[in-house]
């Protein structure tokens, strides 16, 4: 059994820059449960798990091709 990857951390700024959308896209994947919330930074914005970013975007890719 392989163990769990640990999360990378980032704000939804930094996710958004990596998938090429905007942070209110990642707010709003948050809002609709699709990508959980790990808290928020010092400027308060919110933080997700990029690799969790990176998943859901890909399963979304695949289901409207």
């Amino acid at each position: 059994m392989s163990p769990t990857p640990t999360p990378i951390i980032c704000d939804t700024v930094a996710a958004g820059q990596y998938v090429h959308v905007t942070p209110g896209t990642i707010r709003q994947w948050i809002r609709r449960g699709h990508v959980e919330h790990h808290g928020y930074d010092n400027a308060g914005r919110a933080l997700v798990d990029l690799r969790e970013v990176r998943s859901y975007l890909t399963s979304r890719e695949r289901s409207t091709a």
